[in-house]
């Protein structure tokens, strides 16, 4: 293979993976001087000129003529008076000789390691820039299609042909996607493995659903409405606090939109997701009330120091306040920071008949007694205030051992 058909073929294969000119002269050049080194030890006295457009390349070899008794005669940049002669029989000592190194002197089996070398080079590079593509892009949503869908995870293709991944831990557990589909995600990560760029999407991601409310409420996309914190049951429930600079504006309503028209785009793309959009507040027990909507609260005690809050609602609130699953307190828990208990309100009548729990030692096991006092229950009406769901969301007890629990506790006030 000579010279001209190499980098002809170089500069096809780089022109279709769209890299630039300099780039592959640089590539080009950086190939012809390792095989320069690696037959001449350096390349340091050597000129590569390449033409990619017309699949021209010049090495030349330059060395100056010392006296054939010379000690510089080894040196790699000298050359004996006798062996310039052979060259150009009129050379003198102190000139240099300018000689052309042709392809084929390097032997064949070393040009097509160069060929092999060039190609790698450019899908090394190819790698690298779609890295650092991805890298620019995290966070950002994109579109791709479904190209497989595996066990643990589904393969897109984007616009470009590139690979990208969404493991099952990515995906809405109501999403169902076939070969074919268009899914919109953002970009979750971009990892480089084993010299692989592995890009992952994410549809799960608070920032998934920030983005989308970007795109569907110009308010928030200008920066006149921010989204202070988003927490998610992805595909159940999320809550979404925000605050608007603008006293003209309503944020919670601005997100909403006329009769639902901009958050109805966002829930049917997050597969019918309950979204609870609220008004960001520094007022703590107004933003844990607003936090616990739809329940109405009573009244709350904050306890800074354990990070927990205990808020009383009246009875018929409880439900609505924990919410199906438990979603509802877990998402306000998060969205605020503290921990959460609900209580029933004692409203109505007085506790001084009211048991401490430690009365019934003898017939509650005091591990069971310890965990019941580690969520601020310490009486024995305190603990009948609070359902059988309110305990195993708020315990590690079993079932049985709380039904045996409420049992002895009636008992006392019978």
């Amino acid at each position: 293979m000579d010279a001209k058909i190499l980098i002809e073929s170089f500069a096809e294969f780089a022109r279709s993976k769209n890299v630039d000119r300099p780039t592959m002269i640089r590539i080009l050049e950086d190939v012809f001087r390792a095989m320069i080194r690696k037959k001449y030890e350096t390349d340091e006295n050597f000129d590569v000129i390449i033409n990619a457009d017309k699949g021209d390349l010049e090495i030349v070899r330059i060395r100056q003529i010392v006296d054939d008794n010379s000690e510089d005669i080894w040196d790699h940049d000298k050359i004996s008076l006798a062996e310039a002669k052979k060259i150009e029989p009129d050379f003198e000592i102190g000139e240099e000789t300018y000689e052309k190194i042709e392809l084929e002197d390097f032997g064949r089996r070393a040009v097509m390691m160069a060929r092999q070398t060039l190609i790698q080079r450019i899908k090394d590079l190819e790698k690298d820039l779609l890295f650092q593509q991805y890298e620019e892009l995290v966070s950002e949503i994109i579109t791709a299609e479904v190209y497989q869908i595996l066990g643990r995870e589904i393969l897109l293709m984007d616009a470009e042909g590139n690979e990208l991944i969404m493991p099952k831990s990515e995906q809405i557990p109501k999403d169902r996607f076939r070969k074919g589909d268009t899914v919109r995600a953002i970009v979750h990560k971009v990892e480089m493995i084993n010299g692989n760029p592995r890009i992952i999407l994410s549809r799960t991601s608070p920032i998934f659903l920030e983005r989308l409310f970007e795109n569907e409420v110009p308010e928030v996309y200008d920066g006149l409405i921010t989204i202070k914190k988003i927490v998610r049951e992805p595909g159940d429930r999320a809550k979404v606090a925000v605050e608007s600079y603008d006293d003209r504006i309503d944020p919670v309503g601005a997100c909403v939109g006329m009769k639902g028209s901009r958050i109805h785009a966002v829930v049917r793309e997050l597969q019918n997701e309950n979204i609870d959009v609220i008004n960001y507040t520094d007022n703590l027990d107004l933003y844990v009330s607003r936090a616990l909507s739809p329940a109405k609260v009573t009244s709350l005690q904050v306890n800074e120091e354990a990070k927990r809050i205990s808020v009383y609602l009246k009875p018929d609130q409880v439900s609505l306040a924990i919410g199906k699953g438990g979603f509802n307190i877990r998402l306000a828990s998060r969205l605020v920071g503290y921990e959460i208990d609900v209580f029933r309100e004692l409203s109505g009548y007085e506790d001084e008949e009211d048991v401490d729990l430690s009365e019934f030692s003898d017939e509650i096991e005091s591990w069971v007694l310890e965990e019941l006092k580690k969520t601020g229950l310490d009486t024995a009406k305190s603990v009948l205030a609070l359902t059988k769901e309110d305990l195993l969301r708020r315990t590690e007890l079993e079932e049985e051992t709380i039904a045996d629990i409420f049992k002895i506790l009636k008992q006392e006030f019978e």
